[in-house]
């Protein structure tokens, strides 16, 4: 479906839960937020209903999130029925990695079509810390298991400045090494985020092409998002770049988002929502189906996360990762 700018919104992003087995700190204060009840979280027959309106509108692509989405019971079941949606092209999931080894041959299962792992150090203290006490083995355990299934696996890298902008090196031979993409994205200001601690992608790619002189810039379709990729000759893996401050890519913006507790946002950075809980009541999928192409309707021009007076203040866990 066209928004009112010309966009083909194709591409959904659904939270199943609030809940998260860390406390990264840029995300949420160690001792957690305040959760909502169950009661208020949709059913994964909600969902699906959701699911099949949005793929009647056009919208072909699904990624499923959190909060962590492998904490909510199920997570790989609701995956496989929402591949078998007519229209449905992929489904995909965003994990911190905790539990993925013990659940990756139900996901492969399931017809995953892809795992992006939010991970953000590879030293074990490092991770540690920005987690409140994840064990990085359990992430490292879950990456390799899903590239041994043959699954297409992304790394998701926050770098921030005099914490952990050394390990880009590291990070990058993972790319290498393993086959992968590896992304990097500049913080936002969402939740707990402070861009001000940041580092710039523009500062990574100088250092990559420090690091690697044969760095091109790599124009295959690496996924759905907006990441610049760059590769080197002879390698499998790649580097992307998503600079969500410090450059525009919302002219090609295809999502829209469902929060955990049935909102629609149609653009990240403002808390502007669409409840999809009147229609779901109503049991009517032509009003699901109505209410999703209102918030289509509403996605703006772009974001304004320079202007944080205008940025939802929701932790991102609470939004949809």
């Amino acid at each position: 479906m066209l928004d009112k700018y010309g966009r083909n919104i194709d591409y959904m992003r659904i939270s199943i839960t609030d809940r998260c087995n860390l406390r990264c700190r840029y995300c949420m204060p160690e001792d957690g937020i305040e959760k909502v009840s169950m009661s208020q979280i949709l059913t994964y027959e909600e969902i699906l209903r959701v699911c099949r309106a949005a793929a009647g509108l056009g919208i072909r692509k699904f990624k499923v999130t959190g909060g962590e989405p492998l904490v909510r019971k199920g997570c790989a079941r609701l995956c496989g029925e929402i591949r078998q949606i007519d229209g449905v092209d992929q489904v995909t999931l965003t994990t911190n990695g905790q539990l993925l080894a013990g659940q990756i041959g139900a996901l492969r299962e399931a017809g995953i079509d892809g795992i992006n792992i939010s991970l953000d150090s590879l030293r074990e203290d490092r991770f540690r810390q920005i987690t409140c006490g994840g064990r990085l083995e359990d992430t490292l355990e879950g990456l390799d298991a899903a590239i041994a299934r043959g699954i297409r696996t992304k790394v998701n890298c926050l770098l921030q400045r005099g914490f952990n902008e050394d390990e880009l090196p590291a990070f990058a031979d993972l790319a290498f090494d393993r086959g992968i993409d590896v992304r990097f994205i500049e913080i936002m200001p969402i939740g707990f985020g402070r861009p001000e601690t940041g580092l710039s992608n523009e500062a990574v790619l100088k250092r990559l092409e420090q690091l690697y002189p044969d760095l091109v810039r790599d124009d295959r379709v690496h996924g759905n998002g907006p990441a610049v990729y760059y590769r080197r000759a002879g390698q499998t893996g790649a580097i992307g770049l998503i600079s969500a401050m410090h450059s525009s890519f919302c002219g090609s913006c295809n999502r829209i988002r469902l929060t955990s507790q049935g909102e629609v946002k149609p653009c990240l950075c403002y808390e502007d929502s669409i409840s999809l809980k009147p229609a779901l009541a109503e049991g009517s999928e032509e009003g699901l189906r109505q209410a999703l192409a209102e918030a289509i309707d509403k996605k703006p021009a772009g974001h304004t996360f320079e202007d944080r007076g205008t940025v939802d203040r929701r932790a991102m866990m609470q939004i949809g990762g």
